[in-house]
């Protein structure tokens, strides 16, 4: 198992990495719509977080080889199902080649935002 790190995407706020890789997968910690310069969020709207979440996944598929094209899976966590649309609108964009998805709705994210994913890749 390789540990994957790049400073283009925010640090992990816990015990955890940005990405692993494994078994020629990449399997990224969800990420949240927080700026790496600032570590702060600055996104206000669902399409504005939604738009840095899919950078910060970018930045770091891209660190471990891979890229948003080799997405086989995502897992998207909303904090409102009302989202839905505006949501798929934005990742939409992102995910072109259309890696099978879940997408549930949860009661609370970390730092109060409005979106999360997680990602599974090839290298």
């Amino acid at each position: 198992m390789n540990i994957v790190y790049t400073k283009n995407a925010p640090d992990a706020i816990g015990p955890y990495s940005q990405a692993v890789i494994a078994n020629g997968m990449v399997f990224t910690s969800g990420q949240i719509a927080i700026q790496p310069q600032s570590g702060t969020v600055e996104a206000k709207t669902i399409e504005e977080q939604t738009d840095q979440v899919c950078q910060n996944l970018k930045h770091v598929l891209e660190a471990a080889g891979s890229s948003l094209e080799k997405a086989v899976k995502t897992v998207c966590f909303l904090a409102d199902m009302n989202d839905f649309a505006a949501f798929n609108a934005v990742y939409g964009t992102y995910f072109t080649s259309k890696p099978a998805r879940s997408c549930v709705a949860v009661k609370t994210l970390p730092k109060n935002v409005l979106v999360e994913v997680e990602v599974i890749a090839e290298l």
